[in-house]
């Protein structure tokens, strides 16, 4: 499990397209250290194992396997050569959960539309270093419905707050330290995002599509007796 808490930043090095899965290799020099075989880590918000680790090499780095549904779910495959993404390691139990449950399952590629700052790029107090921003991503038709006013999103492995839905978008807030410590400030208009909805949401939505199909039932006295109450 993630927490949407974007650790630290990599750079693709290599993606190659094998007869069966395709593999990526990651420049990881803040992780690699910390990396077994075997292990989880997230990129770009997609849960992945860590291979061929060479933690001694320059840059530091590792490689990750990426089967036909990854591929086809995710824009990992999309990513060339330079391209920063953003890395996160499993949360340890017991440990404070500062974003929000982050399963690192993809539920599908959106767009980003817009990512403009909020104070004009033509205003006298615009400093870029200092303003925040506002993050507009057209969200795939089948995850839409698991968008919630004021509920948890990942973006690109990034915890995120919905702040406005319009339509097939949503609008995101992003404070200077979230869009220069991940790959954000590198995105532009078009770029394809991965986009995994809150897990809590997806569970409630499931229960709510399960009750509307069960029968109605009269409400007696030996009903609530036979139901506990």
């Amino acid at each position: 499990m993630f927490t949407g808490i974007v650790e630290t930043t990599g750079e693709i090095i290599s993606f190659t397209k094998g007869m069966g899965a395709a593999r990526l290799t990651i420049a990881a020099p803040a992780i690699a250290a910390r990396l077994r075989t075997g292990d989880s880590v997230a990129v770009n918000g997609v849960c992945l194992t860590a291979l061929e680790i060479e933690a001694g090499a320059v840059p530091p780095r590792f490689s990750a396997d990426l089967a036909a549904e990854t591929i086809a779910r995710t824009t990992l495959s999309r990513l060339g050569a330079g391209s920063v993404v953003n890395l996160e390691l499993p949360t340890p139990a017991g440990a404070p959960l500062g974003g929000h449950v982050v399963q690192g399952h993809v539920d599908g590629a959106g767009v980003m539309t817009a990512l403009d700052p909020v104070i004009p790029r033509t205003s006298p107090a615009f400093n870029e270093q200092t303003t925040d921003w506002t993050l507009k991503v057209r969200v795939p038709e089948g995850v839409r419905q698991w968008m919630v006013h004021k509920g948890s999103v990942a973006i690109e492995g990034i915890s995120l707050t919905i702040a406005a839905i319009e339509g097939d978008e949503i609008s995101i807030a992003i404070l200077p330290l979230t869009y220069w410590r991940t790959n954000l400030h590198t995105l532009r208009v078009g770029a394809p995002v991965n986009v995994e909805a809150d897990v809590l949401v997806k569970l409630a939505y499931q229960e709510m599509q399960t009750a509307k199909k069960k029968p109605e039932v009269e409400l007696t006295e030996a009903w609530l007796v036979a139901n506990g109450y």
